[in-house]
């Protein structure tokens, strides 16, 4: 099988996971890299549901924030790596960096990832929120969290092989539609 780049978006309940994990059932040999923290009982709950979904023999990295690091060492045995999520893991780089996580570290953070994935053999499924499609957020930091990841999201795009948008559990594969990023990217994510 021919290693690829997959991104699966999508909004809140909209069958990202379960599809994404559908895909990765595929592959002999999974790492699910999980970025979400149990923060309160109802996140606690969510955690749990995924991790009982998840088939026994698959690998499990947990990690919010230090992927390329917790990665690195981790990608050569695997067939896919699943992660899910990136709307989690940017607000938890958003969270932790109280003097304000800006856009150029966020484009580095990203970059080095794709590098991850660039030097290894295995395919990638990530997973992320779509979230421009909503109410424009009341605060100062959900907006920027919106903005922020919505950049992520189309640098990510523009890069994968292959893209889901996934509507009431219905995956539309974009780019085989014939789905075209813009042609000039913002600055510093080219």
């Amino acid at each position: 099988m021919t290693k690829q780049l997959t991104l699966v978006l999508g909004g809140a309940r909209s069958g990202k996971s379960a599809f994404g994990e559908q895909l990765a059932r595929s592959s002999e040999k999974v790492l699910y890299v999980a970025t979400a923290e149990a923060r309160d009982e109802e996140m606690a709950e969510r955690i749990a549901l995924h991790r009982r979904r998840r088939p026994a023999q698959w690998d499990t990295l947990e990690e919010p924030s230090g992927l390329v690091g917790a990665l690195g060492p981790l990608s050569g045995p695997y067939d896919t790596i699943l992660l899910d999520c990136i709307n989690l893991w940017v607000s938890n780089l958003m969270l932790q960096d109280e003097t304000g996580y800006s856009e150029i570290q966020a484009v580095a953070e990203v970059k080095q990832l794709l590098q991850l994935y660039d030097r290894g053999d295995a395919s990638w499924i990530l997973i992320s929120n779509e979230v421009g499609l909503g109410i424009v957020p009341p605060s100062v930091s959900g907006r920027a969290f919106r903005d922020l990841l919505g950049r992520v999201n189309q640098y990510l795009a523009r890069r994968a092989d292959r893209v889901y948008f996934m509507v009431a559990g219905l995956a539309l594969e974009m780019k085989s539609l014939g789905a075209l990023p813009i042609e000039t990217p913002e600055e510093g994510w080219a």
